[in-house]
């Protein structure tokens, strides 16, 4: 029983963890590496180590360290995901939760973050939850 639930809750996370997969190919062309860690693929170097950098630094200064795509989490080396493993595994739980909603709740929450004057990181729930859930 337990072995179909954690099937059922890979299948609900599969629109965004294909994001992640996605990235990972990209990553392995250019040069980066991948593990599996728990149950996670973590992903780092090459293409990732550009979206993380340059791409996130549109919306966070020096761009992000790592970032969690369903089952899949990109970091720009493996140093970095063995620091920031905790933080992502909460978001990797909240892919579980939300399914293909993940990414457009995640986009949302910062929107509305950003519209009532506040910050579209810091202050996005999910965000929130994940440092709170990491410390």
């Amino acid at each position: 029983m337990r072995t179909v639930l954690r099937g059922v809750i890979y299948l609900w996370a599969l629109p965004t963890t294909a994001l992640g997969l996605v990235m990972t190919l990209l990553t392995l062309l250019t040069g980066g590496r991948a593990r599996i860690v728990d149950g996670v693929l973590e992903v780092w170097g090459g293409a990732s180590t550009f979206v993380l950098r340059w791409i996130a630094g549109l919306v966070l200064t020096g761009g992000a360290s790592a970032m969690t795509l369903g089952h899949v989490v990109l970091g720009r080396n493996r140093q970095l995901l063995d620091a920031t493993r905790a933080h992502e595994r909460v978001h990797v739980r909240q892919c579980q939760r939300w399914g293909p909603f993940f990414v457009p709740v995640y986009l949302l929450a910062s929107l509305a973050a950003w519209l009532r004057g506040g910050r579209p990181y810091e202050d996005n729930f999910l965000e929130r939850e994940a440092w709170a859930g990491s410390s």
